[in-house]
């Protein structure tokens, strides 16, 4: 009679443990810079530590000084698209969005859409999310 209560424990014990690493808050993430052209702009976008909740997206833009600045993330993979934000000025060529909120770990897109005496421009950016 002793074995099977020893198995079921064991596998109980098995079970408690892989579920308290699957849902384990993650450590993981770091800070990411990532930087591209479009049209006359250099746009570089920094996000701290991505997480699921709310985030705090920087953009700092090089070339002409764009007028309106947006953040639209999106997870295609799972078909969310989130509204965008509107990112303001922190400084020089340089905006803040804050309290972005994602939803769920797994690949974003951050699209930043730019739009400003040098024409519209668009530039998307993965971030994974843990």
């Amino acid at each position: 009679m002793k074995r099977p209560t020893t198995l079921i424990a064991a596998v109980a014990l098995v079970a408690a443990a892989l579920l308290t690493w699957l849902l384990w808050p993650s450590g993981g993430a770091k800070p990411t810079t990532q930087q591209a052209v479009s049209g006359p702009y250099t746009v570089q976008f920094s996000a701290d530590r991505p997480r699921i909740g709310g985030n705090t997206f920087a953009v700092a833009v090089t070339g002409p000084a764009p007028d309106a600045v947006t953040i639209a993330p999106v997870m295609a993979q799972m078909g969310h698209a989130l509204a965008p934000v509107p990112a303001g000025p922190d400084g020089p060529g340089r905006f803040r969005a804050a309290d972005v909120g994602l939803p769920m770990a797994g690949q974003w897109e951050i699209t930043v859409s730019l739009r400003g005496p040098g024409g519209a421009a668009q530039v998307v950016f993965p971030l994974l999310v843990n």
